[in-house]
């Protein structure tokens, strides 16, 4: 691996960056992605143009080795037909018609205050359902959409709420997938109990925090700034939810789907299907990994076993097999009600699947990204040139610096925490710098370049599940990231200096 490291050297960066650039100067995501992931392999293949282009062909076929990403694609492509379904059975629209009559109430035909309450209703609604990032936003824009845009609330903000919401309450709530990954890394450092580890480092998880708590600033100040104020200026002048330039991630097809003429407007027709999809998360967590859990030392009852289980599961099993449960109580509700007819359901379901085929390929596009970017180690030859500048009263905010840029450039928090936990845990033990600060300097900054980056898979489900032009959900996104990484990095600066 180091003489492959030492091969590519600075090459290694040049694929994700460039493909960044790319995707931001001409709104492109899908060319800019693929030209990145020509690039890796060009450069795996020392400049041979053919090689290159078939080793190109071959990693894109090579993203469904993986059993997880495949289940992850499907999901995507999945989930257009749960939109469509609940949709076309009048769920939304009597979801829609349930909070406006609650808001009235509330608010006395006031509009400012209604803004306000259904942001953080949105807002809240991510925090409830922690267990797994895209379906806290998938959730977030399937139920919410229709609400802002009645109340002119630009699809950007919608976005960005469900962005902001999704990777910080699953890190900081790490009952999940997030957390077993984390606990399976600490376990292979030498930590005898990886779950107390966790939650001590959790204490100075900055960023997350951060993030979670600007959303409701924002909101209830009503102070927005940078592109965001000006999309924010642009829905309540002209009425605009998307600019005028805009490629929403999901086509007016799916977002503008009349309910079937003549039927009953029933908000628990589309309440139902999707908490039967967020609840069937844990469940198939606990389900897929139980035997693992039954096999640790000390799970002698059922709950420490259930608990444990949740940790070990699989997140890509338990998407899939969630959405797909809810699109069969979607069809038995419908049925029941006599909405929709067995061939109709069917004819919804492919018409759903069709819509969101594009987003199910730049997924694929993103996986391949970050797996030619693993072939050339861009994350390993980061974090190996900072690692010997490193000064110890400044190891917390150089490590955050680092797991920042690599999460960006990759688009994955997770790929972050598996290249600089390594790193950073014998780092601060040498160096005599508080462990735990290490740790979570490391957590903090994967979750801050992940949700920086336009290839990351949350950023990406946010802007489909909100049915936002995606590179404007980045460019009004970016300032409010920036906000809190800049004060996450002043912090871990701060005690970096107090604590060594």
């Amino acid at each position: 691996m180091q003489e492959e490291l030492t091969n590519y050297g600075f090459l290694s960066v040049l694929p994700p960056v460039i493909a960044i650039i790319i995707a931001i100067w001409r709104r492109q995501v899908f060319p800019s992605l693929l030209f990145g992931i020509w690039l890796g392999y060009l450069i795996i293949n020392k400049g041979n143009l053919l090689d290159g282009t078939m080793a190109t062909i071959s990693g894109l076929v090579d993203v469904f080795k993986d059993a997880g990403n495949t289940r992850t694609i499907m999901f995507s492509a999945l989930v257009g037909s749960l939109i469509l379904l609940v949709q076309k059975s009048g769920g939304v629209s009597g979801f829609v018609h349930w909070v406006d009559n609650r808001l009235k109430n509330i608010d006395h035909g006031g509009t400012n205050k209604s803004r306000v309450l259904v942001q953080l209703a949105a807002w809240l609604t991510g925090i409830v359902i922690f267990v797994e990032t895209s379906i806290i936003a998938l959730t977030i824009g399937t139920i919410f959409r229709p609400i802002f845009d009645k109340m002119k609330i630009s699809r950007e903000k919608l976005a960005y709420i469900a962005d902001s919401t999704a990777a910080p309450i699953a890190i900081l709530i790490p009952f999940n997938a997030w957390g077993a990954f984390i606990m399976g890394l600490l376990v292979v450092e030498g930590f005898d109990n990886p779950f107390s580890t966790m939650f001590k480092a959790m204490a100075f998880n900055f960023y997350p925090m951060l993030a979670l708590l600007l959303v409701p600033f924002l909101t209830i100040t009503g102070w927005d700034f940078g592109p965001m104020a000006k999309a924010e200026k642009r829905v309540k002048s002209t009425g605009k939810v998307l600019s005028d330039n805009a490629k929403p991630m999901v086509s007016n097809e799916l977002t503008k789907v009349d309910p079937i003429p003549g039927i009953p407007l029933r908000a628990i027709n589309m309440l139902l299907p999707i908490m039967t999809m967020v609840l069937m998360m844990p469940v198939m967590l606990s389900y897929t990994g139980w035997e693992q859990a039954v096999a640790e030392p000390g799970n002698s009852n059922f709950i420490k076993t259930a608990f444990f289980a949740i940790g070990k599961g699989s997140g890509s099993t338990a998407v899939l097999t969630s959405v797909l449960t809810a699109l069969m109580v979607s069809f038995i509700l419908y049925r029941a009600q006599k909405i929709m007819r067995f061939d109709a359901l069917i004819e919804s379901t492919l018409k759903g699947v069709s819509e969101l085929m594009p987003l199910a390929l730049l997924m694929m596009l993103a996986f391949a990204i970050s797996g030619v970017c693993r072939e050339l180690h861009t994350g390993i030859y980061v974090a190996g040139v900072a690692k010997n500048l490193i000064s110890p009263s400044l190891i917390p905010v150089i490590i955050f610096g680092i797991s920042s840029f690599i999460a960006f450039a990759t688009g994955t928090s997770w790929g972050t925490f598996a290249i600089m936990i390594p790193i950073a845990v014998p780092i601060a033990q040498n160096l005599d710098v508080n462990v735990y600060l290490a740790i979570a300097a490391a957590l903090s900054g994967g979750v801050f370049g992940d949700h920086s980056s336009p290839i990351s898979d949350t950023t990406i489900i946010s802007s489909m599940a909100s049915a936002s032009d995606h590179i404007d959900h980045v460019k009004t996104q970016l300032p409010y990231a920036l906000t809190a990484g800049a004060l996450a990095a002043g912090l871990f600066l701060t005690l970096g200096l107090i604590m060594h």
